[in-house]
């Protein structure tokens, strides 16, 4: 018969910085050890920002991530997406209700899991990587949940997980593994390459390259959600 541990549940100071008029809020947090290879620890407490808020820091293990709130008059750096929760895109995230509401894409309809069933959430699949074309243009581009997208972070998109969501994923080919935060949805296919919404997940520029497949495009990877 196999025997299970209790997760190790630690009190460190994991540091969340929230910008509310340009005041910086420092918070202690209640992390867990999680049962995932690596030992990536999960954040108890808030990650996402909130009303009034418009930069939040917060640490997985050794990942940082800066989160931006973008202003609304950006564009979406996925512009196929054409409401959210049955209203205009801009409205839903004006309103904050874009974390599991259902969306549409060119006419068909997404159903986006609970956060309750996100938790049990892992799965292989292949992995691309999108945003490259920011680089080459102006002004910034917000993601489906109103943040500033950046291909230098460490992001991703996903068609049916909650937003935000913190993911580990591991490239298959190299056991390379980082966690990214979902915060975009994607991908879909496209006309070039209708196959391209088979794939499980699209990462940040960064992402790929520090899983080693910048290059190469796409990779075998597994996803599983940590928080």
């Amino acid at each position: 018969m196999k025997t299970y541990r209790k997760p190790a549940v630690l009190l460190l100071t994991i540091h969340l910085f929230i910008c509310i008029s340009c005041a910086v809020i420092t918070a202690p947090y209640k992390v867990t050890k999680a049962v995932l290879k690596g030992s990536i620890w999960t954040i108890r407490g808030a990650y996402e920002l909130t009303a009034g808020t418009t930069k939040l820091v917060y640490s997985v293990g050794k990942f940082t991530f800066h989160v931006v709130r973008a202003p609304l008059e950006w564009p979406l750096i996925n512009d196929d997406i054409e409401a959210i929760d049955g209203l205009p895109v801009k409205e839903a995230i004006r309103q904050g209700r874009v974390k599991n509401s259902p969306y549409t894409v060119k006419g068909k309809r997404y159903y986006p899991m609970s956060v309750m069933e996100s938790k049990k959430y892992n799965e292989v699949g292949i992995a691309s990587w999108y945003g490259h074309e920011t680089l080459r243009q102006k002004g910034g581009h917000m993601t489906a949940n109103g943040e500033k997208f950046s291909p230098y972070a460490l992001t991703a998109a996903h068609k049916h997980l909650p937003l935000p969501t913190n993911v580990k994923v591991t490239n298959l080919s190299n056991n390379r593994a980082i966690v990214v935060r979902v915060n975009d949805r994607g991908p879909f296919p496209s006309r070039n390459n209708p196959n391209s919404g088979k794939r499980i997940i699209d990462l940040s520029m960064n992402a790929a390259k520090k899983l080693g497949f910048y290059r190469n495009g796409t990779a075998r990877v597994r996803v599983e959600v940590i928080s």
